[in-house]
């Protein structure tokens, strides 16, 4: 049996916070506004293969409004949940993630996120690929003021 899942995040960028992508702080002047510590791909992610298994989603996991998940580090989210998922069965096949951010530039930190990815979900860096793309200028996202992200993943069992 196979089965596709798809996640999303956003969060507004602020200033006093770390941009944290995958896992890894990207250096840059804002960062993720959020209850957690904010890395929105690992948010994606985690709600892909939550969906994709039938388990929820990250905020059933994990709600907004509980003060114990203030501040909390999203790779230890992520690693929950992945065991979980893994316990009912199912393998990552592949994970394919698209970031929306207008700065800084993603590309110099692709293959440190990939890596930290496969390391947060114990598997090998060829199944887990990350490409960005700006705002061209337009939105909130162009704009500076946000980071979006897509996270598609393929789970088999």
């Amino acid at each position: 049996m196979i089965r596709v899942g798809l996640g999303y995040d956003k969060h507004l960028l602020t200033e006093g916070r770390k941009l944290l992508l995958g896992g890894v702080e990207l250096p840059f002047e804002k960062g993720e506004a959020g209850h957690s510590d904010g890395d929105v791909l690992l948010h994606a992610i985690t709600d892909a293969l939550l969906g994709a298994s039938g388990l929820g989603d990250i905020g059933s996991y994990f709600p907004p409004n509980e003060p114990q998940w203030k501040d909390a580090d999203s790779a230890m989210l992520l690693q929950k949940c992945w065991s979980d998922v893994k316990n009912t069965g199912w393998n990552l096949v592949n994970l394919d993630c698209v970031i929306a951010l207008e700065k800084p530039k993603f590309l110099p930190y692709r293959e440190r996120v990939c890596q930290s990815i496969a390391k947060i979900l114990t598997v090998e860096p060829n199944q887990i690929f990350c490409k960005a793309k700006t705002g061209e200028k337009s939105g909130e996202i162009g704009e500076g003021k946000a980071v979006e992200v897509w996270s598609v993943c393929l789970l088999e069992k």
